[in-house]
């Protein structure tokens, strides 16, 4: 389904841990995503990494300074496209991710929900419920 109000093409978001092996773990244990390749092996160490869930891709790479749950609030909130949010939740859920936001669909035709990670970083996984133009929600459109 499209959603005018929500595109999915997108930025390639690079996400920074402090222990990037340990990071890539927790995201495959409880979001599920899978690596596709990891580099920088110094001495055990990883210090960057390609991962995705579906067609959504990431890196993750090295934290130098504070997590978002250090400073207190998020630095960014990241979505993702999943067809089972159901699921995706009840995963997570049993994995031990905060939840934020349970299921829920939102005005502008998202079902989604929100968990926050192990170094307190915001994610939305979400799909489409509905096709809903910007301007019935309440946006204002940019004429271009």
């Amino acid at each position: 389904m499209r959603n005018r109000s929500v595109p999915v093409e997108g930025i390639l978001p690079h996400v920074s841990y402090r222990d990037v092996a340990a990071a890539m773990a927790w995201l495959t244990r409880v979001f599920g995503f899978e690596e596709h390749y990891r580099y920088g092996v110094d001495g055990g160490r990883v210090s960057g990494a390609d991962m995705h869930l579906g067609g959504a891709h990431m890196m993750v790479r090295t934290r130098v300074g504070a997590t978002p749950a250090e400073l207190g609030f998020g630095t960014q909130s990241l979505t993702v496209f999943v067809e089972n949010v159901e699921g995706h939740y009840a995963r997570a859920k049993a994995e031990g991710a905060t939840i934020v936001e349970d299921p829920h669909e939102t005005e502008y035709g998202e079902f989604q929900y929100a968990a926050v990670d192990l170094e307190g970083h915001h994610w939305l996984f979400s799909r489409h419920a509905r096709d809903v133009a910007p301007e019935d929600w309440g946006a204002v459109v940019a004429k271009g």
